[in-house]
């Protein structure tokens, strides 16, 4: 006799137009049910436009109806809120006191270490005056969606993401918002986008302890934050800050990663340590918290986040970071 398995196996191959992922890994299977003489299908349209609902009806229809014993096929269709169909095991804030040291491009790199694993991630750039993901990942396609919701936007490894660059008419355009219409975008980021299922997503905050930063503690179910710093005595003393308002809104302070530690000479594989010795296994140390890694200043690094390939990325220095940071963040996934 035909399962629900069968039928939720059939649904995998059913893409949600506009964003590539299928209805099972979306959330958008609402109910399946099997009997002798008829299978009964229950869909979310949440974020579907017209055409797009009637090709999934039809696609729905084409695929299961090629499963042995199907004698009868009837689809039906509900629209809960966006928040309703995700189901996210672990939501990670990267973060730190600082401008300029790097929380964008760990973000990516944490993305692209988990999506290694196999794991299912998804971004969401809460630096909405200074939006970077979507450059660094080369999309530039504008999210599909309808009044009821928002559908993210794919990158080429699988890597869901939502940036308010990807809202704009051009990618330069000035967003030149107060603080509370600046936190109203986040929120609608994390309550009007159908992330579906998903192993973690990453916030990519802006710098500082400020108005967004407060939005995302207080505001979405952070399992912890990854705290980001550099070399320099002052970016130090900042990033502190951070650490010391994670403890104060209660968020995990999961580890500290350094960046731009060290330029590595290609002729000669000597260090040089531009900004100064290493503060970030010091500052672990004194916080509490595990050291995930150092990531150097890498010209390969700036040239493939310019042409928008950084998940083309890859270094033993990457490779030491990804594996620590992916252990801590998979027992986060592993406990939900």
């Amino acid at each position: 006799m035909l399962t629900v398995e069968q039928v939720n196996e059939a649904l995998e191959w059913v893409l949600v137009p506009g964003v590539g992922r299928s209805l099972v890994k979306l959330g958008m299977v609402r109910h399946v049910e099997v009997t002798s003489d008829e299978v009964k299908i229950t869909l979310a349209s949440t974020a579907l436009y017209p055409q797009a609902k009637e090709w999934v009806e039809n696609k729905v229809r084409t695929e299961v109806e090629k499963l042995p014993e199907v004698k009868k096929l009837t689809i039906s269709f509900v629209e809960p809120p966006p928040k309703e169909l995700n189901d996210i095991r672990s939501t990670i804030a990267v973060m730190s006191g600082k401008g300029g040291v790097g929380k964008s491009l760990v973000a990516g790199l944490l993305a692209i270490a988990l999506n290694h694993k196999g794991c299912d991630v998804g971004i969401l750039d809460a630096d909405i005056t200074g939006p970077s993901i979507p450059k660094m990942f080369g999309i530039t396609q504008h999210p599909e969606g309808s009044e009821t919701g928002i559908l993210p936007v794919l990158s080429r490894a699988g890597i869901e993401v939502m940036s308010i660059n990807l809202m704009l008419p051009h990618e330069d355009d000035a967003v030149i918002w107060r603080g509370p219409l600046i936190g109203k975008a986040i929120q609608q980021f994390w309550e009007d986008v159908i992330w579906g299922k998903l192993d973690s997503i990453l916030v990519d905050l802006p710098p500082g302890t400020a108005d967004a930063s407060l939005t995302v503690a207080q505001s979405l179910p952070l399992s912890g934050v990854i705290i980001v710093t550099s070399p320099q005595e002052l970016a130090a003393m900042v990033v502190r800050k951070a650490i010391n308002m994670a403890r104060l809104v209660n968020v995990p302070i999961l580890g500290v990663v350094e960046n731009m530690s060290y330029l590595l000479l290609p002729e000669t594989g000597k260090r040089i340590e531009i900004f100064g010795k290493s503060k970030g296994e010091e500052m672990a140390k004194t916080a509490g918290v595990p050291f995930l890694g150092q990531i150097p200043l890498d010209p390969e690094i700036a040239k493939l986040c310019d042409e928008g390939w950084i998940e083309r990325y890859n270094s033993p220095a990457f490779d030491s970071f990804a594996e620590t940071s992916v252990k801590v963040i998979s027992g986060l996934i592993h406990k939900n």
